[in-house]
């Protein structure tokens, strides 16, 4: 359970959803969020916060996420923004696209979707602006 579970340097646990519990809705958090259990809709970190979402490996979820560190090793369907970093652990099933900075993927993950860098997303975006004003 979580408490064997060792914590990365500086990351805490702010709110743990429980194997037993599924969410049908959005969660916005700060701080650090572990999932164990299942959510159905969007996991958003408040803007400006540190955060990070660590999905274990008997969780899921069925949504978007967004939050500056994602950690995955449970079963993802929806894409990620990460303005830092993505982890994708060796049990990681994700079917979505993965938005990034940096990212981590260990042997044994599985990803059904395309890797889109961060800041080539901008670049793109920014010359497309500046045709659009040519």
């Amino acid at each position: 359970m979580l408490r064997n579970k060792p914590a990365r340097e500086g990351q805490s646990i702010d709110t743990l959803i429980g194997p037993q519990v599924t969410v049908h809705g959005d969660v916005v958090f700060s701080g650090g969020l572990y999932i164990e259990g299942h959510i159905k809709g969007k996991v958003l970190a408040e803007e400006g916060e540190r955060a990070v979402v660590t999905l274990a490996e008997q969780g899921s979820i069925e949504g978007e996420i967004r939050a500056p560190v994602v950690i995955l090793n449970g079963r993802l369907i929806g894409d990620v923004h990460a303005a830092e970093r993505i982890e994708l652990a060796a049990k990681a099933r994700v079917h979505g696209n993965l938005h990034y900075r940096v990212v981590e993927m260990h042997a044994g993950a599985q990803l059904t979707g395309q890797l889109v860098h961060a800041e080539s997303a901008s670049a793109i975006v920014s010359e497309k602006l500046a045709q659009a004003s040519a």
